[in-house]
């Protein structure tokens, strides 16, 4: 890592201040747009919108966060060709969708606007699209790991609860565990929808359907909140191997009961604060990384929760 990174990620940990916006001035004039897939009500993106306001205001650079409301794909790609047809500097994109999304990138690269995958997509997928590198998790190898600590612990069966089933790459954290669980995916992972009433009454049904599961794994607040419910509800709370990817307060709190065994941070506010720096300095110095950059995974676990719980749902 060059020592300017490091030292702007350092910066980080000390600015505490909360932040009032996604959008901040630039004496300097570079415009950088985020465009997501979360619709509204996914609060997990709120440090997201954190993490490009605090590189905005260090850089010294304009950034807009901007996403469809319903979370719908068709949506998004018409949100990037707006971002796109407003001429910015740089596009920080997701490429939740491969196949409804790379055409507007595509584009945007090839009108001569740079362009970086953050969140959800894969290294191949970033170079076919013409962006200059990927910030995230690959999720496959998280899920593998996860499956692979599961299985030390005596995990042999499983369910996850996907609630972003068109999301074909971050389908793939299932995939993943169950690999390193060394099981066939099957029918263990569900498509519970995102409605918490939902998706409680989903996981309800499978364990009741399938009692000898011996462990549950959610894809984030949008599923383990609903599922942390479910299990006090049918008295599984504490007794079923729980383990989630992300995290929210509601997973905090759950991991310090010991509802949940771990959870994994992706580092969502580094997914869209380093996007912003390094395309700040490729702009003006010229200067770029040369790989992609894997901001996860790491697990939290009930010892290591005192910075979690201090920034979590701002930073963390």
């Amino acid at each position: 890592m060059k020592p300017l990174f490091k030292s702007l990620i350092l910066a980080t940990v000390f600015a505490v201040a909360p932040l009032l916006g996604v959008t901040t001035a630039s004496a300097e004039g570079e415009k950088y747009i985020l465009v997501s897939h979360a619709p509204d009500s996914d609060s997990w993106w709120n440090t997201i919108k954190n993490g490009i306001a605090l590189a905005g205001k260090q850089m010294n650079v304009s950034v807009e966060y901007r996403n469809p409301p319903t979370g719908d794909l068709a949506d998004m790609a018409r949100i990037i060709e707006q971002a796109a047809a407003s001429n910015p500097n740089g596009i920080i994109t997701t490429l939740a969708d491969y196949d409804v999304l790379s055409g507007p990138i595509r584009a945007a690269v090839d009108q001569g606007i740079n362009v970086i995958i953050m969140n959800s997509g894969t290294a191949e997928q970033t170079r076919e699209v013409g962006a200059l590198m990927f910030v995230g998790q690959p999720e496959y190898d998280a899920g593998y790991a996860a499956g692979l600590r599961a299985k030390s612990d005596g995990v042999k069966s499983f369910v996850c609860v996907n609630h972003v089933i068109s999301n074909t790459v971050v389908a793939e954290r299932c995939r993943g565990f169950a690999d390193g669980l060394g099981v066939p995916l099957g029918s263990s992972m569900i498509d519970s929808g995102q409605d918490p009433a939902e998706i409680k009454n989903r996981v309800l049904a499978y364990l009741a359907a399938n009692p000898d599961t011996d462990a549950v794994l959610t894809l984030g607040p949008t599923s383990a909140d609903p599922t942390i419910l479910a299990l006090q509800e049918n008295g599984m709370a504490g007794d079923i191997y729980f383990g989630t990817f992300d995290l929210g307060d509601e997973i905090v709190k759950g991991i310090k009961s010991g509802i949940i065994k771990w959870g994994i941070d992706q580092q969502p506010f580094l997914q869209a604060y380093l996007p912003v720096v390094i395309l700040t300095n490729y702009d003006r110095y010229g200067v770029l990384p040369g790989n992609n950059i894997n901001s996860g995974p790491g697990f939290v676990t009930a010892d290591g929760l005192e910075l979690v719980e201090k920034f979590a749902g701002e930073y963390r």
